[in-house]
């Protein structure tokens, strides 16, 4: 039969068992498996979830190990032979345990290994400040360190499971005694939901620990190994929702380079220089240069383009790169084979807790070992002392020696702790007649009374477990504390707004008659520089106002009398207004000035009528109020065609405020007669010593009050004196002491040590040059400043060091009358050739200060007077 025919009988047989009517069964039944397999997909889904969650990308709330970390500690405890085994080697033997590949297991030894806790290190493990990674896994080396070993493993207490091939056993957890979790930090993210939990400081954790078993409030927060400066205010204890800001700290090395030596956590050198370059190609920033000097310290060094402001190309930094950063912390672990979300307090409660159980457990394991080693070496003293051994000597069986050994010890079990057993007997039956002959019964009591000892101590440890365990956790902070002191200064942050800090890199143009403005607009009159973020305020003629963001191009309407860069939080800018109320009512003057408004919303400045419009304007970036000339049409009722108005007599007000009345009549002209002067009061600015920075809202120590000529007085531990306009943006150096306001005429008294002639000297002086900063003391690096005061007649006293035994008299010095004011740059008067011990101030003498005459400031307020009348509508009018 041909292959032909093979194929068409077996066609037939098929034909003839499943004929075309029975198709529609089969069908059915497919239906129904693909509605089968429908359901199995999604728990296929459920099941990937839950695996990744608890498998792969969550930590443990009982050890804070993933799987795959706990599977690395686990392998290098079991190679653990107190040298250094090859990575590679590692990361083959854990895949013993773990069935996901050697490039995962890789991976997450070189991150453990990069926070130093837990592993010795040999050879290039990476640079987490650079972002550098570690070398190949066969050219590095590591060990467990000895806190691993002392903290992490305990086999008799430790739970154990079959590994994913049933080959091997592996811990369910580790017994960690120590908030690993809370030292190391640790973040992973599952199938819909993740973590990131912030590192601690270790010597701080176990502080807190301590405070939890004695029963007292602790409070802890992140500190970074990349060190750094953090705001911890809505830390909200690592649970979700909080926020933690960090920024690089940077500080100017000179008036044109900026350096920073600590960088945010979660950024690297390279990532921070990258966000610097784009912030400057976008205009955000001005800057030359930029150097990574990084090695094991960060070292970034951004040169500035003459005339660029240091302190605030610093704000600007902060504000448009990732030099200032924000962390949000979500506390999620497993607890239970489920996730938990919770905060850091608890996760340490839970710690410290489940490590006073683990101590408590492994004391009782040490207990009934003691015991048992008691027991045995009692048995052992009463066989040998009583010549029990003697009694087996005619026995032919081995149960007939059984019973002979247990019927001779029958007398002596009256002091043992507990019943003789089998094992007990047979264990004597082991012992050799080498040992017999050499037992010595005086050493064996010894040891079975230091044994005794042990078990007592034992004993109260169990009963004083607390005492126990706080004794444990200082022993771990006086062992591995030292070197792991906070890295990350805690600090409250000002919030920096973009627009005052952001580079003013575009040109604002304008078209007043056409009532357009934009950056586009070259051809047209040039306004002012400004950013691409800023918002910019425009007056027209009719007597409207509205503010816009800064655009290409842009109609705001026709006839514009002013345009400029708008801030929000201006208050000390006035506008003066003097308008028509339409087309023939009177005229009306006013003060105001422009804070909250509705961007692209037209404000009116006048009554809103018809045919209103804006006589006179201007705009005073400090208040300033000057004098104008208004001439009147010629009238034949009007005698005076001519007079001045003072705006310095107005209110300052709102800018939907009506104003007052000028006149009834006309206005032909209005002249400006003299330039005005603030009539703002001075400000008032304090120093927030928190933040370090100065403000206008009453935050910290006041400075004074301060007109636009006053300056601010700063001297420097290093013996540099400077005066300064005080700015809010301003930066101050970390070792600022003194920093008031200047006064011309008051002296500063030093006393210092001068390093070349090895004596201390005491010089009076006033500043001469206040736009330059000058060194006050010598330039010899061995000098240094002592003590300074700003007082006029200040008082110090000086105690002096012990020379052979003898202790001189303190020496109470009047500065003004031990020296008269001389220049900076003089040597001064010699104290003493003596060794000073230290330098104290006491009580100035006292001084009546001559008081400069300001003047009053008197508001006048127009109202009924001899000057004003008031018409049957209730508007004022002036009289002139």
């Amino acid at each position: 039969m041909s292959q032909e025919e093979n194929l068409d009988q077996e066609l037939n047989n098929i034909n003839n068992e499943h004929p075309i009517e029975d198709f529609s069964d089969v069908q059915e039944e497919v239906t129904e498996t693909i509605t089968k397999v429908t359901g199995m997909y999604k728990d296929w889904f459920l099941d990937y979830a839950s695996y990744v969650i608890l498998e792969r990308a969550v930590p443990a709330i009982e050890d804070g190990f993933k799987p795959v970390q706990r599977r690395i500690m686990h392998s290098m405890k079991e190679l653990d032979d107190g040298r250094y085994n090859k990575v590679a080697n590692i990361v083959g033997h854990t895949m013993q345990y773990h069935p996901h590949g050697d490039a995962s297991i890789g991976d997450a030894l070189v991150q453990i290994g990069q926070k130093d806790l837990l592993i010795d290190m040999q050879g290039n493990w990476g640079n987490i400040l650079t972002g550098d990674g570690a070398a190949a896994s066969r050219y590095i080396e590591a060990r467990l360190s000895k806190f691993a070993l002392e903290v992490l493993y305990s086999p008799k207490i430790t739970s154990w499971q079959a590994s994913y091939d049933g080959r091997k056993n592996e811990p369910i957890n580790l017994p960690v005694k120590f908030p690993l979790l809370l030292a190391q930090g640790g973040e992973g993210i599952a199938v819909g939901l993740s973590t990131k939990i912030l590192p601690h400081n270790f010597n701080e954790l176990i502080d807190a620990s301590i405070k939890i078993l004695k029963g007292k409030p602790f409070t802890i927060y992140p500190d970074f190994p990349t060190e750094g400066i953090a705001d911890v205010s809505n830390y909200n204890d690592g649970a979700r929702g909080g926020r933690v800001r960090v920024r690089a700290k940077i500080a100017p090395l000179d008036k044109n380079t900026l350096i920073i030596t600590e960088i945010p956590f979660s950024t690297t050198t390279t990532s921070l220089i990258d966000s610097i370059l784009k912030a400057n190609e976008k205009g955000k920033i001005k800057i030359k240069k930029i150097e990574d000097n990084t090695a094991a310290q960060v070292e970034i060094l951004i040169h500035l383009p003459a005339g660029t402001s240091p302190d605030k190309t610093i704000d600007a930094l902060y504000a448009f790169t990732a030099c200032e950063t924000s962390i949000a912390p979500l506390g999620c672990v497993i607890q239970n084979n489920k996730p938990l979300f919770t905060g850091v307090s608890e996760m340490l409660k839970n710690s410290t807790h489940q490590t006073v159980e683990l101590l408590r457990r492994e004391l009782e394991i040490e207990l009934n070992e003691l015991e048992e080693k008691w027991h045995f070496l009692s048995l052992e003293r009463i066989f040998i002392e009583n010549r029990i051994y003697r009694a087996i000597e005619e026995e032919e069986t081995w149960e007939g020696v059984l019973t002979a050994i247990d019927e001779g010890l029958k007398p002596f079990v009256v002091n043992l702790k507990r019943a003789i057993t089998q094992e007990d007997i047979i264990r004597l039956t082991e012992i050799r007649i080498k040992r017999i002959s050499r037992f010595d019964i005086d050493k064996a009591n010894q040891n079975i009374e230091a044994l005794e000892g042990e078990i007592e101590a034992v004993k109260y440890n169990l009963e004083h477990l607390i005492d126990f365990a706080i004794k444990y956790f200082t022993t771990l902070k006086e062992k591995y504390g030292k070197g792991k002191e906070r890295l990350t200064e805690l600090r409250s942050f000002d919030t920096i707004e973009a627009t005052k800090v952001v580079l003013r890199n575009t040109k604002l143009y304008v078209n007043r008659e056409e009532g357009f403005f934009g950056t586009g607009l070259r051809k047209d009159e040039y306004v002012c520089d400004c950013s691409d973020i800023d918002d910019v305020i425009v007056f027209l003629r009719d007597g409207s106002m509205m503010v816009s963001r800064v655009d290409e191009k842009k109609f705001v309407g026709k006839d514009i009398i002013h345009i400029a860069v708008w801030d929000k939080n201006d208050k000390r800018t006035i506008y003066n207004l003097i308008y028509r109320d339409g087309k023939s009512g009177s005229s009306y003057i006013k003060r105001f000035n422009v804070t909250g408004v509705t961007r692209d919303k037209m404000y009116p400045l006048t009554q809103d009528k018809p045919g209103s419009q804006v006589l006179y304007f201007s705009a005073n970036p400090n208040g300033e109020a000057e004098v104008v000339t208004i001439l009147l049409r010629q009238l034949t009722n009007v005698k005076k065609l001519k007079f001045d108005l003072d705006f310095a007599e107005l209110l300052i007000k709102g800018r939907a405020a009506k104003g007052n009345v000028v006149t009834k009549y006309a206005i032909k002209k209005i002249e400006l007669k003299e330039k005005g002067i603030s009539t703002l009061r001075p400000r008032k600015i304090w120093f927030d010593e928190t933040v370090k920075r100065l403000n206008v809202d009453g935050r910290g120590e006041l400075l004074g009050e301060f007109k636009p000529e006053d300056r601010l007085l700063i001297i420097n531990q290093s013996g540099k004196v400077k005066t300064i306009v005080p700015e809010l943006t301003t930066h101050f150096e970390e070792d600022m002491i003194v920093l008031e306001k200047w006064k011309e005429n008051k002296p500063i008294s030093a006393l210092y040590f001068d390093g070349e002639k090895a004596r201390y000297y005491l010089k009076r002086f006033i500043i001469e040059n206040e736009n330059r900063e000058e060194l006050f003391i010598t330039e010899h690096p061995n000098s240094r400043l002592e003590i300074i005061s700003t007082d006029f007649r200040p008082v110090f006293e000086v105690v002096f060091s012990k020379i052979k035994g003898i202790q001189k008299e303190n020496q109470t010095i009047d500065v003004e009358q031990f020296i008269t004011i001389k220049g900076i740059k003089a040597l001064g008067n010699q104290v003493s050739i003596d060794k000073i011990k230290q330098v104290n101030i006491l009580e100035s003498l006292p001084y009546i200060e001559e008081e400069e005459e300001e003047e009053e400031e008197e508001e006048i307020i127009l109202g009924e007077g001899p000057n004003t009348e008031v018409d049957d509508d209730g508007q004022q009018t002036l009289l002139f």
